[in-house]
This record gives structure tokens, sequence and C-alpha cells, in this order.
């Protein structure tokens, strides 16, 4: 009962100017237990055989953080039992009685079905969770234009593309699909993306994705996410992401990600900048804050260009090494006015855009 529980109930919020979105749809059919739960935008569905049999069909409403917690205090094999009676779902567990207030089921929102579906395709569960965590960091927080506060998704031919920009930086991944599709594109929410990561596993089970024009929709074992698009117009990042850069280095992730972490700890906490001096050889990183302090690293690299000093916002740098897997990557330049690209050797179909900062 836990497990599809809590695959609903993670898009429930906690304070809610509509107090029944804080509760699950429980309707029994049959053998069967449907649960449903939804924000509005977001919706996600399950079901699950019960062992009972027999019995009264039923359909109510209850608070979905209280029952998580009631099922995860409970022992991990205590059977439960489920009623409903007089506004009340009475959950029973061996000698331990619990009694929740319930909502009119009649009052509960669903989303509206849209129409067919423009494109659908199917993915393994591993590789679509892969291409989203290449990309969601960079998706913007309550942004004032809102449609960066998402992913843009374009279906191309074969390639499903996923790109996400707060406007200071920008990541790009595609993955290949089995089957050909017309091109479409969609803003999926923040609040979506994130859920959908969450369902995934990392197995090669196929994902069910329906791409309407207001609508996309998930199907992920069991379970079903539907939500709605954002409406807007994403930026072109074609026009973004650098072809031509000439200068360019090589360096172990993770050696790197330690320096810019040792660094950060220095760093001005407004404007978190970092500044890096590209050499012969060589790469330099400093900080330094309001306080007159400073922090120092020097790395080794395979560098023939022209000197470079450059600033960057070490948060964003850190983001991309923290979420990509490869030993390597590669850093590219064009001059001290011009952005970083950031790819890795093994994997074309990734690249990382953050553009520069005054220090």
């Amino acid at each position: 009962m836990l497990k599809p529980l809590q695959a609903v109930s993670g898009i429930v919020e906690k304070r809610h100017t509509l107090p029944i979105l804080s509760n699950v749809l429980f309707e029994r059919i049959g053998e069967r237990l449907h649960l449903l739960a939804t924000d509005l935008e977001i919706q996600v569905s399950t079901s699950f055989a019960t062992p009972q049999k027999g019995g009264e069909n039923y359909v109510v409403t209850a608070s979905a953080r209280k029952l998580q917690e009631i099922l995860r205090a409970l022992p991990e094999e205590a059977e439960i039992t489920l009623e409903a009676q007089n506004n009340r779902m009475l959950v029973r567990s061996g000698k331990s009685r619990f009694t929740l207030q319930t909502l009119p089921a009649e009052d509960f929102p669903k989303l509206a079905a849209t129409g067919g579906a423009a494109a659908k395709f199917k993915i393994a569960q591993k590789e679509l969770k892969s291409l989203l965590l290449l990309v969601q960091y960079a998706m913007a927080q309550q942004d004032i234009r809102y449609y960066l506060n998402g992913m843009l998704v374009v279906l191309d031919s074969t390639m499903l593309k996923a790109v996400a920009t707060d406007g200071h930086r920008l990541a790009y991944a595609s993955a290949k699909l089995q089957q050909k599709s017309e091109l479409q594109e969609v803003i999926l929410p923040r609040k979506a993306v994130q859920e959908i990561v969450k369902l995934l596993n990392e197995s090669e089970d196929e994902v069910s994705v329906e791409l309407a024009a207001s609508q996309v929709r998930f199907q992920i074992g069991d379970v079903v996410l539907i939500t709605k698009v954002v409406d807007g117009k994403f930026p072109d990042y074609t026009r973004v992401i650098p072809t031509n850069y000439q200068k360019s280095f090589e360096i172990e992730r993770e050696v790197l990600r330690q320096a810019l972490q040792r660094v950060a700890i220095l760093s001005n906490e407004k404007f978190r900048g970092v500044r890096w001096t590209l050499t012969e050889g060589q790469l330099r990183i400093t900080c330094t804050n309001t306080e007159q302090e400073e922090a120092f690293e020097e790395l080794e690299i395979a560098y023939q260009g022209e000197a470079l000093d450059i600033g960057f916002n070490v948060t964003y740098l850190l983001d991309v090494l923290g979420n990509i897997a490869s030993e390597k990557v590669i850093c590219s330049f064009g001059d001290a006015n011009s952005s970083v690209l950031i790819t890795i050797a093994e994997d074309s179909d990734f690249r990382y855009v953050v553009m520069p900062m005054r220090i």
C-alpha cells in the first residue's frame, strides 16, 4: 500500500487553498484499488490488486500525508484494512486503529483528458531518467519569464532532445529513439520534471509518452502522470550553443570539481564569482570575497592556446560537474567575453553553456 501511495502523493502540496488537494482519491473497483492525486497542474494515478475478495466498491478522499505517516510507522509486513464509513476512513492493522476525516469524492478535481495525442513514443526508463538528470538542474526557479521554469522537450524525427536554461546557463542533451515522430515541442513544468525523475528507475522497462497540445501523459509501469504544459515560447537554444570555439582543454571532472568546491568556500556569498586564468599548460582558479580573503588553486592542463582571463558563477560550474557521470570533461572558450562550453568526449549529445560574469 505504501509504495503506490508514495508514487501519487509526491505532488500533493502541504498548504493549499483547496483543502481537498491535500487528499488522495481512493476508489475501489472490484479487487483493485485506484489512487489519484492532483495539484490542478499535474495528476498522478496508479492502481493495484488487493487480496480482499468481494465487498462493496467505494470512492473516498483522505489526507495523503497522514495516511503515509501511519503506514510508515507500522511494521513493514503489517496487513491493513481500509474502510469508508460516514465521512471517515478507518485504517486498521492488528490492534491499531486510526480514524481519518474524509472529503466528498465528487468534489475532487480531475484533469480533463484532451483529444488524441499529437505524438507518441517509448523509451527505456533509465535512458529517460539519465536525459532529464543531465538537464534539469539548469531550469529556472520562480523566474518572471515563466517559460524558463521548466524544460523544453523536443521530438524531432528519431531524436528526443531536452533543454533547460535560467538565462545565465543552458544545458542540452539528446537521446535516440527507436521510432520516428513528427516534430513536436512542449515545455514541461519544473515540478512535473522532478516528479517524473523520482518515479523513474534504472531499468530497461519502457515508459510510454504521449504529447498533446496542452498536456503530456507518461505511463511508468502502473503509474500514470499527466501534466499540463507551460504555455510560452522557449528561447532559441541553437543560437546559444557555440559551434566554433578554438581554445579548449580536457580535464578530469572530479579534480576540477574538488578544486572549485575548495575555492568556493571563500567566494562572495551573493555573487559566487570564480576567476579562471588560462595560460599554457596551466589553469589558475581564484576566489575573493568582501572580507579581502582569497582562495587559489592551480591545475596542470594540456592547453596550448593564448592566455585567457574569465569569470564565472561557481555554482553553475559545480552543478554540471555534480550531475554528469563521465570521468573527463572538455572546456572550450571563445574569448574573455564569451561563454564557456562544457562537453564530454563520450557523449556528443550533451552540451552545457555558462555565460561569463565580470569580477
